[in-house]
């Protein structure tokens, strides 16, 4: 097994992924070691080489007693670092990993190329982990696995998936008093909010929609406020993303450091082009409708939403070859023959009010929808234009 040696302590350490490719160095979580990421890495090593380690006091590390410090913890990555032969990489950090990385872009900024910072805070309330470290030294690590449970996971990932979590909760269960508080006094005594601002390296915060330990509110929100450029993504999940959503934490990973890597150019182009779909939807759907839809994105739908307004919206309804009247029509009838009847009702009505067409021009429609794509498809398609016509009076 690899080891590399810091401060006196053994810190282990394993490599996925070729060689060739760019480095990420992934920091786990407090109370875990470095098989939190195992369901991300075989989505990353196509594209990096994955270097983690178990953090001090964690997993196959030493864990030697007293205080730790997130720059004592900062240096064990940079060794780790050096044994593999690593100059430069992004960190990729859940939690304290999250917040050592933070420290390691601040006072090494030559050694870090971008930061992803998933599920994490600049500042803790100091008297909770008093608390807390008092309690595991009085009455050992069981004391806190199911309150640490419940933060960890969302309630329906605890159902779903009660192998995952106990997987967790046995390695809580076995975890180094000694190297948990340790952890813990660093987590406890961190001053990152005034070193914030000397990172320079492009950084990632990410959120999960249902972590109570670390939302965004309070918490990443502080990062993104004080990082110039930083950016913010929520994903679906609670505390350990990576466990709970992996797929979508490898995307927004892959998809920020392709951006870091190759410039701008591939956001500003997607950016323009949604911004083009948006104008043509608003002139199509109205103001008011686009800025409800728009208002109830979630994580889960947000990709999709600014997936049809790029091609949807600016791909096809933007195509020079036909006006938006006979789009227009064009929808109402392939609507009305699928039975879509909520897209064909927001058509409807979006005409109407739009003046997209007429009454007389939407009656044709129905009409000719009757003969080739049946009778009983036309009956309801006119039932649902009537209840929108009398609702816009």
């Amino acid at each position: 097994m690899p080891f590399a040696i810091s401060h006196g302590a053994r810190l282990y350490w394993r490599q996925d992924g070729a060689a060739d490719k760019p480095a990420l160095v992934l920091l786990t979580s407090i109370g875990t070691d470095l098989s939190l990421y195992d369901p991300v890495v075989p989505l990353l090593t196509p594209d990096f080489l994955v270097i983690r380690l178990d953090t001090r006091g964690h997993g196959a590390s030493d864990a030697p007693a007293g205080d730790y410090s997130l720059d004592l913890l900062a240096d064990d990555v940079l060794a780790v670092m050096d044994a593999a032969g690593v100059d430069k990489a992004s960190l990729c950090g859940t939690s304290l990993g999250g917040m050592i990385a933070m420290t390691l872009a601040a006072k090494a900024p030559e050694r870090v190329e971008a930061l992803i910072l998933a599920c994490t805070s600049p500042a803790m309330d100091p008297s909770t982990w008093d608390q807390r470290l008092a309690l595991i030294r009085a009455e050992g690590m069981g004391a806190i696995v199911e309150a640490v449970m419940g933060r960890f996971f969302s309630d329906a990932f605890r159902a779903q998936h009660p192998e995952v979590v106990e997987t967790v909760r046995v390695g809580m269960r076995a975890q180094s008093v000694d190297g948990y508080a340790g952890c813990g006094a660093a987590i406890r005594d961190m001053a990152l909010l005034e070193r914030l601002p000397a990172i320079v390296a492009p950084a990632l915060v990410v959120t999960g929609a249902k972590d109570l330990a670390t939302p965004y509110d309070g918490h990443g929100e502080r990062i993104v406020a004080a990082v110039t450029g930083a950016r913010h993504v929520e994903i679906g999940g609670a505390h350990l993303p990576s466990l709970e959503a992996p797929t979508a934490l490898a995307g927004a990973v892959r998809d920020f450091l392709r951006e870091v890597r190759r410039g701008t150019a591939v956001r500003e182009a997607k950016d323009t082009l949604f911004e083009a779909g948006l104008e043509i939807r608003r002139k199509v759907l109205g103001d008011a409708w686009v800025d409800k839809s728009l208002a109830k994105r979630t994580a889960f739908t947000a990709d999709y939403q600014a997936m049809i307004t790029r091609y949807a919206w600016n791909e096809i309804w933007g195509r020079p070859g036909l006006d938006h009247r006979t789009r227009r029509l064009l929808v109402l009838a392939i609507c009305a023959s699928l039975a879509r009847w909520e897209e064909f009702r927001l058509h409807v009505r979006a005409g109407l009010e739009q003046g997209g067409f007429t009454q007389e021009e939407l009656k044709e429609v129905l009409m000719q929808t009757a003969i080739y794509a049946g009778v009983p498809a036309a009956n309801t398609a006119f039932t649902e234009a009537a209840e929108v016509i009398a609702e816009l009076g």
